[in-house]
């Protein structure tokens, strides 16, 4: 990076089937990354193939295909370094466990929002940056 240069902002893929809930994270999210929404789990690893987000911030429960499914999916044409998080308003326990089991890197609950939703997605950015040589 050329000194004085702007940093290029996070890239973040929210993915959720419910439109306010994406339109609330696109306006909080929106002033601190680059956020490109999307309403539906199909499709999802075209997106991340073509955008290379650093983040997938993604709801668990889909109508055709559960987020842990798409994490699987999604994975094979994702960048090593995105980080894929499930997001979702199930029980903290049952969130961690389809973590675990989907090989997401992590989890939010959806009441998990404003400055603090900001924090925690920097936080997963930051986490494990470097890369070995």
């Amino acid at each position: 990076m050329v000194d004085g240069a702007v940093p290029p902002k996070v890239r973040v893929l929210v993915v959720d089937d419910d439109p306010d809930l994406l339109e609330l994270v696109r306006r909080t999210l929106s002033p601190h990354f680059e956020v490109q929404t999307h309403h539906s789990a199909l499709g999802v690893s075209n997106l991340v193939r073509n955008s290379e987000p650093d983040l997938v911030l993604l709801d668990v429960n889909f109508p055709a295909l559960k987020g842990d499914q798409v994490v699987s999916l999604a994975r094979r044409y994702a960048p090593r370094t995105t980080k894929f998080i499930l997001y979702s308003a199930s029980d903290e326990s049952r969130l961690r466990s389809l973590a675990r089991a989907s090989g997401a890197d992590g989890y939010l609950s959806k009441s998990v929002q404003g400055a603090e939703l900001i924090q925690r997605l920097t936080a997963f950015r930051d986490k494990d940056q470097t890369v070995p040589a």
